[in-house]
């Protein structure tokens, strides 16, 4: 009799301990509290997948609203001035909620720059918070003066440019868009990064020669392009063939 009754209360004592572990899972909304230094407490996110980026995602008034923020949380904490230009570009990763990373173009003392920020967001919630914001480098305008491209019968020639550069950005994601437009595969085509990047101006023409590292699927490639620029801003894609080994 006795060690019936010890069974039975080493069986609710399990019952009781499992319904309290699952309710301590499903309230912290199956984000880790992590404790730091100092003893302050806050929500660390579970990642789920890696970054990926959405189409069109540079243009979205949801991203550009997200830009905005991190521009303003970061001069709320630093006590800073930049002002929101353009989001660059855009990608997500889900964890508890999505992980925004975004290449942000500000005003800072009447200078372009770069930055880098990570927004986290939480929908149900109505939470939002910046996890990340720091500075990628300069914004350096394609011109002749920039490249080389010299008037009174100097060749212009190809330099190197940066791959952070806007315009570098823009050619880039329309060779990709086009190729896709173009192409019969049942996957998209998604560019996965810049390598690297030239250009050559003309007197009213830039031409950017690029080696993209693009996805579809599982798969990922890298393709050289060309992208032409005529002076009314029109882009044209000339070439993109697979790189050959």
């Amino acid at each position: 009799m006795k060690s019936n009754l010890i069974a039975c209360f080493l069986f609710s004592s399990l019952l009781v301990a499992s319904a309290s572990y699952s309710a301590a899972l499903g309230g912290t909304d199956r984000a880790a509290w992590a404790e730091e230094e100092g003893g302050d407490s806050r929500p660390t996110m579970a990642a789920l997948g890696g970054a990926h980026e959405p189409r069109g995602a540079e243009n979205s008034v949801e991203v550009e609203s997200l830009g905005r923020f991190a521009v303003d949380e970061h001069n709320s904490k630093e006590n800073g001035l930049l002002e929101f230009a353009r989001v660059v570009k855009a990608r997500e990763q889900v964890v508890a909620g999505t992980l925004h990373h975004l290449t942000i173009e500000a005003v800072d003392a009447g200078k372009k720059k770069l930055y880098e920020a990570k927004v986290w967001v939480k929908p149900w919630m109505n939470f939002k918070e910046l996890q990340e914001f720091k500075h990628a480098g300069d914004v350096p305008s394609v011109t002749p003066a920039d490249l080389g491209a010299w008037r009174g019968g100097h060749a212009p020639g190809w330099q190197e440019v940066p791959v952070h550069d806007p315009e570098v950005q823009d050619a880039a994601n329309h060779a990709v868009k086009t190729f896709q437009q173009r192409s019969n595969s049942l996957f998209p085509y998604e560019l996965h990064e810049i390598v690297h990047a030239k250009a050559e101006v003309a007197e009213s023409s830039v031409k950017f020669d690029m080696l993209l590292k693009v996805k579809r699927g599982d798969k990922e490639e890298k393709f050289k392009v060309e992208v032409h620029k005529n002076h009314e801003g029109i882009l044209r894609l000339n070439q993109m063939v697979p790189e050959q080994s």
